[in-house]
């Protein structure tokens, strides 16, 4: 099975090269307004859900049944690719380091039914080949190898993964194994006490958090996920050639020369359909887009690829960005109140930068913001004097006039850091006198 979907990939590589272009793949995208159909200011996604998101702030740029639970399969590897990642970087694992492989782990690894590389029991692996395995071509047997090494079992990795999931907050996370197997396809590595066909769910939204996060803390992760093809076990009986799931990549057959997509995970079951994690990066600009539940009527459908290519170039063709340089002030939150000092405001501007969407039919004056000062310098709502300069004073909460969507976690605003830009000096005694004989009248 495992071969043969190889030889029908290469296939379907071949013939789309040859076509020169799919109808679904020839539309430039750029940042200008949309001018032709293929520019469409809608999606009409084919898919159960989907979302597109921000990479980094997690600003909901295209939305459709977000919060709809649905089972994940593959993509599940993302969440333990994450949690292998805390054990490399705490030096829990080292990437060298080599992997003894269990009776129950072997059997699944050696089911060509599924994806898989052929993982042998009392074989040694090293952590670097099972984990590029797991990400490029999505090896079951692989990454519940790895969770077993992280967490001393499987059980104990699905508790981590549990803890690490609420964390995110994925809140509608069902977890039950590593790999986004259903529970019988993992036989002994799963759990007596759940039904054969529990398998991991969560929503479109959820996984868009954990790919924000994941790329956050470990971008490296990218240069993984962007890698074609790879050999494992080369020169040896279980060699193994690697094509990575993703037809997104440069030069596979689902690639679309505008879109500079290098990441991030597949994952195919009978009850979820077709599903994809993707990100791109066009001038700068990376986003994030999730399809749950897209058609699969075979093992060469391109469906969610489509659909993904839909969302990138629905957001890019769209929207545009709008750049607040750390240091710039924002309406909404250009100045706070002072309490006993001897001006009655203060000046504030961002401490960090921030990137927000707009609509090409939008202008900057469009995000506006609200401030929280910090609880402990505050008195009767306002900044308490003194206050040193750089300080920092509260947070910024920024949103859009209109915006509907929002980001990630349900919240209309993305929350930035404020500083104070001078020193605030407390006014002498008497002016504070003179302030409350008049506040009496």
């Amino acid at each position: 099975m495992k071969r043969l979907k190889q030889l029908v990939m290469g296939l379907v590589t071949a013939m789309t090269l040859f076509a020169g272009g799919l109808s679904g793949f020839s539309a430039p995208v750029t940042a200008q307004a949309a001018t032709t159909a293929s520019n469409s200011t809608t999606v009409n996604l084919k898919a159960k859900a989907g979302i597109a998101v921000d990479a980094k702030t997690g600003q909901i740029l295209y939305d459709k049944n977000s919060d709809q639970v649905l089972p994940v399969a593959s993509m599940t590897k993302l969440l333990s690719i994450y949690l292998v990642l805390d054990a490399v970087h705490s030096g829990k694992l080292k990437w060298d380091q080599k992997i003894t492989i269990n009776q129950a782990t072997a059997k699944v690894a050696q089911d060509t039914n599924l994806s898989n590389v052929p993982l042998r029991a009392g074989h040694k692996y090293t952590v670097k080949a099972l984990y590029q395995a797991s990400l490029i071509y999505s090896a079951n047997g692989a990454v519940e190898a790895l969770g077993t090494a992280v967490a001393g079992s499987p059980h104990a990795f699905v508790t981590m993964m549990r803890a690490q999931a609420k964390k995110l907050g994925m809140t509608n996370a069902k977890i039950y194994n590593a790999c986004g197997l259903t529970n019988k396809q993992v036989g002994k590595l799963g759990y007596s006490n759940e039904a054969g066909s529990a398998e991991n769910e969560w929503s479109a939204a959820d996984q868009a958090k954990l790919a924000v996060a994941l790329l956050d803390k470990y971008p490296e992760v990218l240069k993984t996920t962007s890698i074609k093809k790879l050999w494992f076990e080369k020169g040896t009986a279980d060699a193994t050639k690697m094509e990575n799931w993703n037809w997104m990549l440069k030069g596979l057959s689902a690639s679309y020369s505008k879109l500079h997509v290098d990441g991030l995970k597949t994952g195919t079951s009978d009850a979820a359909g077709a599903n994809f994690t993707g990100t791109a990066n066009n001038n700068g600009n990376r986003i994030i887009t999730v399809v749950l539940h897209a058609a699969h009527k075979s093992d060469t459908d391109p469906s969610r690829f489509q659909q993904t290519q839909k969302m990138m170039s629905y957001v890019y063709n769209n929207f545009k960005t709008v750049n607040l340089k750390a240091g710039s002030q924002v309406a909404g939150s250009k100045t706070v109140k002072t309490n006993d000092a001897k001006q009655p405001t203060a000046k504030t501007v961002l401490t960090d930068g921030l990137k927000l969407w707009i609509r090409n039919d939008q202008v900057a004056s469009n995000v506006q913001s609200t401030t929280t000062l910090k609880q402990k310098l505050t008195k009767n709502k306002a900044l308490e004097a003194p206050v040193a300069k750089n300080t920092q004073v509260g947070t910024a909460n920024i949103s859009l006039k209109g915006d509907q969507l929002g980001f990630l976690g349900n919240t209309k605003t993305t929350q930035v850091p404020l500083k104070v830009t001078q020193t605030v000096e407390k006014a002498n005694v008497f002016v504070r006198i003179w302030r409350s004989i008049v506040a009496l009248f």
